[in-house]
């Protein structure tokens, strides 16, 4: 339930709350008229009444103070809902009051009996048309009844008949208000289902998401539970798109919107985030079930027919998932939705139609390291997040290279040690990029001899971030030598040949290579032919020849399972 619909619960419940209280001042102004006139005569009654008077009026002014504090004590959790107990004795207690007051202030005579239109109006808008028509219904009978008793047989009725008519009007104001009340909530509904769906898909749209993933985060913060979010992307459908024009994809889309309404839970939310991605939240599940779901929407989107799916790369429209969780794997509801987009990309990175949970070598850092560093491992993150906030590239290119470096320590053969030192260097290799304006890091045109040099300083401000933490000064050679070239010509030392360490000769590859094959703001990427012969052009010159070959055959051993389209 979003904010605007519970504030608007709360004031209704509270002009509830006011009716009520109106109404027990009545009872109150009731009482006191029972009173002889004489009875207020202050100079000849004040001391025989005085005591009498004041017992009631303490009586009244108690009662309606508690009747205050009862009502306002459940505003929030009754507010405009299902009957429940606590309304049937809250309703039980106006009503005996009402027929009290009507018993003592001459019962089948009695002017008061319109006491009882005030729970029938309270009823009608708190609970609905049938409970306040049910109610106008009893109250009728009650008011006729104190008429039939009340008159002795055979004696004309004379107040039967206007009571009968209070009746009528008693249950016309309950259908009136009832019906009315069914109507604005009908055109409410119709609304809010405007504000929150998504017209083509039919899935929620972006803002009802981003309202939705928040309370459900605050509700696995309260409850100590945890949240799932899908991130889902269709493969190629820029492709489709290009092909078939936008009307077909639009068809597409409103077709996955569908498939993926139809398998999930009832409790879980369905959204479209943005273009050809979709969002699911899947409260109260286990990581094994949510990846688990994640198979199965993607399974059921590539067993569903789209017209056109033959001429698609794969042959088939396909979707990539990414999942997260708050709060294993994400602290914040914005760490949530980066984490998810990050386990995405590196589902369609390894070549689309799969899953894939978010990892972050970050995690295996803090496992690694002594505990006086973790508040330094927390603030590498951020810098990591503030690097991608100003240079995407910067970002999707060190997960990138992290990929082909564990590719090539599997190839290769590395020792446990080397594979992790490889790991962590390819990761944090371009953190010294913090200390790099944006206008530098995404600039178009060729960089001027001071920006180049300003930029040439990053390996060594990296190391500087990292040097103090103790488990990583094997870290810090990698990070500061991988701009080294082979033949000596490179920065920030100008080693030369051997005089590069090892894992450093395998990152440059890594690093340069997915430089060539991606889309950078001042150089448009290289086919994954052009890269491979690039790389066989400066081996020996800029790159160990071996470690070429090597690189190579491992690329070639991956490439159906890597994404170079």
């Amino acid at each position: 339930m979003n904010k605007f619909d519970i504030n608007r619960k709360q004031k209704l419940y509270e002009m509830i709350s006011v009716l009520k209280l109106i109404s027990l001042m009545i009872c109150g102004i009731v009482i006191f008229a029972q009173y002889p006139a004489d009875v207020f005569n202050v100079q000849f009654n004040l001391a025989k009444n005085g005591g009498i008077i004041f017992f009631n009026f303490v009586c009244v002014a108690v009662f309606v103070l508690i009747s205050e504090g009862w009502l306002y004590s459940v505003k929030e959790s009754q507010a405009i809902s299902k009957i429940n107990l606590r309304g049937l004795i809250e309703n039980f207690i106006l009503i005996f009051i009402y027929t009290t007051l009507i018993f003592i202030s001459g019962f089948h005579e009695s002017q008061y009996k319109f006491l009882y239109l005030f729970i029938i109006i309270a009823n009608t808008i708190q609970y609905g048309m049938k409970i306040g028509i049910a109610t106008a219904i009893l109250n009728s009978l009650t008011i006729l009844a104190i008429d039939i008793i009340g008159v002795e047989y055979g004696i004309i009725n004379k107040y039967f008949e206007s009571d009968l008519v209070m009746s009528g009007v008693f249950i016309i104001v309950a259908w009136m208000l009832g019906y009315y009340a069914n109507l604005e909530n009908e055109y409410r509904d119709k609304a809010v289902h405007l504000v929150n769906v998504d017209e083509l898909t039919g899935v929620y749209n972006h803002r009802y998401f981003q309202n939705i993933l928040s309370e459900h985060i605050d509700k696995a913060s309260e409850n100590n539970k945890s949240i799932f979010l899908l991130f889902i992307d269709i493969d190629h459908f820029k492709y489709y798109n290009d092909l078939y024009g936008h009307s077909a994809g639009d068809v597409v889309l409103g077709s996955i919107g569908e498939v993926l309404k139809k398998n999930v839970r009832e409790q879980d939310v369905v959204a479209r985030y943005g273009g050809e991605e979709f969002a699911v939240i899947l409260p109260d599940v286990s990581e094994e079930e949510a990846f688990n779901i994640g198979n199965r929407l993607r399974d059921a989107v590539e067993n569903t027919y789209f017209d056109g799916e033959e001429n698609q790369p794969n042959g088939k429209i396909t979707i990539s998932v990414g999942v997260s969780s708050y709060p294993l794997k994400a602290k914040t509801k914005k760490e949530l939705i980066n984490t998810a987009d990050d386990a995405l990309y590196r589902a369609k990175f390894f070549n689309k139609n799969r899953v894939e949970s978010y990892y972050s070598v970050l995690e295996e850092l803090k496992s690694d390291i002594d505990e006086q560093h973790i508040d330094l491992i927390s603030s590498i993150k951020t810098l990591i997040s503030v690097i991608n906030a100003k240079d995407r590239y910067t970002y999707a290119h060190t997960d990138r290279v992290v990929i082909y470096c564990e590719l090539m320590s599997h190839h290769l053969g590395l020792g446990d040690n080397d594979k992790k030192l490889l790991r962590y260097g390819a990761y944090l290799h371009d953190i010294g990029k913090i200390q790099i304006s944006k206008d530098i890091l995404i600039k178009r045109t060729r960089l001027s001899d001071e920006e180049w040099k300003i930029l040439k300083e990053h390996p060594a401000n990296g190391v500087d971030i990292i040097k103090t933490v103790s488990a990583l000064k094997d870290v810090c050679p990698i990070i500061l030598h991988h701009h080294e070239r082979y033949d000596g010509t490179g920065y920030p030392e100008g080693l030369k040949g051997e005089e590069i360490p090892f894992l450093v000769r395998i990152l440059s590859i890594a690093d340069s290579f997915d430089a060539m094959t991606s889309n950078r703001p001042y150089s448009q990427r290289k086919s994954y032919d052009e890269a491979v012969q690039e790389i066989k052009n400066c081996g020996g010159s800029q790159f160990d020849l071996e470690i070429v070959n090597e690189f190579i055959k491992m690329l070639d051993e991956n490439k159906n399972k890597l994404d170079f389209i």
